[in-house]
């Protein structure tokens, strides 16, 4: 699966393309189209509530992010 460094490492990919990103901690806060990416042909930038549940799904375009090393609040 594509992750969001590889997003970050090329720019010029077109914003949205992707069906399913995982992304880190590091990557926070989440939002989609995400932040290194072409957003001129995409929908608005929206901020994305992931800590929760260590996944969440794009109200816009349905792309799918995956929290790795993911840890419930309640584990914490």
């Amino acid at each position: 699966m594509p992750s969001m460094s590889d997003a970050k490492q090329n720019a010029e990919k077109a914003a949205c393309t992707e069906l399913r990103y995982d992304i880190t901690y590091t990557d926070l806060p989440l939002s989609c189209p995400p932040r290194d990416t072409r957003v001129w042909d995409a929908h608005p930038r929206v901020y994305l509530p992931i800590e929760e549940l260590g996944k969440v799904v794009c109200p816009y375009c349905g792309a799918q992010y995956v929290l790795k090393d993911f840890i419930p609040t309640n584990e914490k």
